[in-house]
């Protein structure tokens, strides 16, 4: 996933529970805090992504649609997404 790019540092705080999940997984994993830290961002940047495309899918098909119970069936998916539940 990373590329031979230059880093840029950032400083960030982290709240006590999340920094010892943090170096938990960075000692099961052998890896630095920074590594652990950065893989968690890709992975829930990547997530944020593949949601937002779900949702813009969900829409052209609600586009596209003729049938009346499939639009319902979208648009309560659509509801679930926007509005949790």
């Amino acid at each position: 996933m990373r590329t031979l790019e230059k880093s840029v540092r950032q400083s960030i705080s982290l709240p006590p529970r999340v920094a010892r999940r943090v170096q938990a997984l960075a000692q099961r994993k052998n890896a630095s805090a920074s590594s652990v830290i950065v893989d968690l961002i890709e992975t829930g940047l990547d997530a944020q992504d593949q949601e937002k495309k779900r949702f813009l899918d969900l829409v052209d098909r609600l586009a596209r649609s003729t049938n009346a119970a499939e639009q319902k069936h979208l648009k309560e998916e659509l509801a679930r997404l926007t509005f949790g539940g």
